[in-house]
């Protein structure tokens, strides 16, 4: 793990702060580099009705593009119990709309991080190319 990828984890371990979790008591924080070097946050805030609940990496990702940033080069994703969480489905999706397949996921398992490629973890993902776009 290089040193962008240890600073990465602490801002996402520094983001579970803002999570708002009064359901599933699950915080999970986020860290999304940008290729400007900038690094956008976010952490989950639930619902009461759970669906419009906003995922720690969509917080991240949509602070990221309303500052105007389109490039991004790695994300750390990091939960109050530091159980290596990954981005779930929707959150993969997203993300594969927007950065290349190739874009290292930090994963936080407390004493050591996992690595996965955006790729790895979303294969053969929808995209504008199988849409015909």
């Amino acid at each position: 793990m290089d040193h962008s990828a240890d600073e990465l984890v602490a801002a996402a371990r520094e983001a579970l702060a803002n999570a708002y979790v009064p359901y599933s008591e699950y915080e999970v924080g986020a860290a999304l580099l940008a290729g400007d070097g900038t690094v956008y946050t976010g952490a989950n805030i639930e619902n009461a009705n759970y669906s419009n609940s906003l995922h720690a990496e969509e917080v991240a990702v949509s602070r990221a593009w309303m500052d105007g940033a389109r490039e991004f080069v790695a994300i750390a994703v990091s939960s109050g119990v530091r159980d290596g969480v990954t981005p779930c489905g929707m959150c993969r999706q997203t993300l594969a709309e927007l950065c290349p397949g190739d874009m290292p996921v930090y994963c936080d398992e407390g004493e050591s991080v996992t690595e996965y490629s955006l790729g790895e973890l979303i294969p053969a993902t929808i995209s504008r190319e199988t849409l015909g776009k």
